[in-house]
């Protein structure tokens, strides 16, 4: 990542982070009233219990002590686990109920090194949370999961937070909710990589199940890091038809073999929301959401099929909203396909550039859409309005068609400047700047300098 873009990401991290009033819409999100933590993450232990690491056991015995303090864990207690590599070999269940009042706590030691979680084979996961009973109020922070099969597969939990936790090389996926319905999820600041075992899906996140067979709902994904997933599939954050109220937001996914990340519809249970996402260098399309969603502030870049995809899939698409998106990428821009009449379709201030592909297609037509505000590059299909004409990469500060550079702010002439429509815009763009006046198109709102 070259350093203009590393200060542009570290400037939209601390936005997430320290905007105490970044808030949706509340039909979208009521439950999180614009927090990126749950509302019981400030409750004080009743009791804390470290864990020492013994190495003169080996990492075998370690994983046995290691699974035998988190059985013991009641309500309220802290347990706090020294550094070392811990290798559980026995399906490891965790099945623990802690409460809003007293959640139960499982933190890796600061900053004294790793914890590494793993077992010796792939024949089971690394850890199972709530498959024999409801799982709730447990944080997992400061954790390093390796090895196995699936890195954390989540059964009948909710009200859980994974936080700052390294998941990576598993022998399948890194985490998966689609056995039985979650909900109140906190899925923050993590690190997912290398989930490319062929004989597997690869998808770093899997929530929810196909045709609403598992539903995730009311759950937060937020500020992760995840790259390199491949297998069979290699979505980077994938959220299955039916999940509903969730919020995903200010996610840096980069490397996938399919979509970096994936969203299905709601089955009319609400919407989602994804925002401030940056995504580039997909084998598929960057970003493709189905519908009932608010699609704003992401950038998108580099893709093998399109910037954005939007399509009939396991439901019907309506009522999406994709508004102040910034996507450049060489083959095609956005393909609309199934939104001809639709209800609830907006496409508006969007940057769209293409190296001579299509900057917006609606192969099925645009009627009822409601269009306006956006700035393209490149051929469109299926439209004729709402749209004026950008000049090229050099619209941007610093960026390439591969996204080997990637500073996408506007340059001081880009006519990406006020060329939006206030009708559709958004109070914030990617950085959390305000956006004042008219408003520009495309994720971020200032010229650079």
């Amino acid at each position: 990542m070259n350093s203009v873009l590393n200060r542009v990401v570290a400037v939209a991290c601390v936005s997430f982070v320290c905007h105490a009033s970044l808030t949706l819409a509340s039909d979208v999100a009521p439950w999180v009233s614009g927090r990126l933590k749950p509302s019981w993450s400030d409750a004080t232990p009743l009791r804390s219990v470290r864990l020492a690491y013994d190495a003169a056991a080996g990492e075998t015995r370690n994983g046995e002590r290691l699974a035998q303090a988190i059985g013991r864990l009641e309500p309220g207690d802290r347990l706090e686990i020294a550094p070392g590599k811990y290798s559980i070999a026995k399906k490891f269940n965790l099945d623990l109920q802690g409460t809003a009042e007293y959640p139960i706590w499982i933190v890796g030691a600061g900053s004294e090194g790793p914890v590494v979680i793993t077992r010796p084979d792939h024949q089971q996961n690394v850890l199972n949370l709530g498959e024999n009973q409801l799982t709730e109020y447990v944080c997992l922070r400061n954790l390093e999961l390796t090895g196995g099969s699936t890195l954390i597969r989540f059964y009948r939990c909710r009200h859980l937070w994974l936080d700052h936790c390294h998941l990576h090389h598993s022998g399948a996926e890194g985490i998966t909710t689609n056995s039985r319905d979650t909900s109140h999820f906190f899925i923050t600041g993590n690190h997912f990589h290398h989930f490319q075992s062929p004989n597997a899906t690869g998808e770093a996140m899997y929530l929810g199940g196909n045709h609403g067979v598992a539903k995730m709902t009311y759950s937060v994904i937020a500020n992760n890091h995840v790259h390199d997933c491949g297998g069979k599939q290699g979505d980077g954050i994938e959220l299955k038809q039916g999940s509903h109220h969730n919020w995903i937001v200010g996610n840096h996914v980069h490397d996938t073999q399919y979509p970096c990340i994936i969203v299905y519809g709601t089955d009319g249970e609400g919407i989602n929301q994804v925002e401030r996402n940056f995504c580039y260098r997909s084998g598929d399309n960057v970003m493709q959401v189905q519908g009932e969603a608010i699609v704003k502030n992401n950038i998108l870049l580099s893709a093998n099929g399109a910037g954005l995809s939007s399509t009939d899939h396991q439901g019907k698409t309506s009522d999406l909203q994709v508004i102040h998106n910034t996507i450049v990428s060489r083959q095609r821009g956005v393909n609309l396909t199934s939104w001809n009449q639709r209800r609830g379709m907006i496409f508006a201030n969007n940057a769209i550039y293409t190296d001579g592909g299509e900057a917006i297609r609606f192969p099925g037509g645009s009627e009822g859409v409601e269009i306006a505000g956006n700035v393209i590059v490149g051929r469109v299909s299926g439209v004729s309005r709402g749209f004026s004409l950008g000049e090229g990469l050099e619209d941007f500060i610093d960026l390439t068609w591969d996204s080997a550079k990637r500073d996408v702010r506007p340059s001081a002439t880009s006519p990406l400047l006020k060329a939006g429509v206030s009708q559709h815009s958004v109070e914030a763009d990617f950085l959390g700047a305000k956006r004042n006046g008219v408003p520009t198109s495309g994720a971020i709102s200032e010229a650079g300098p």
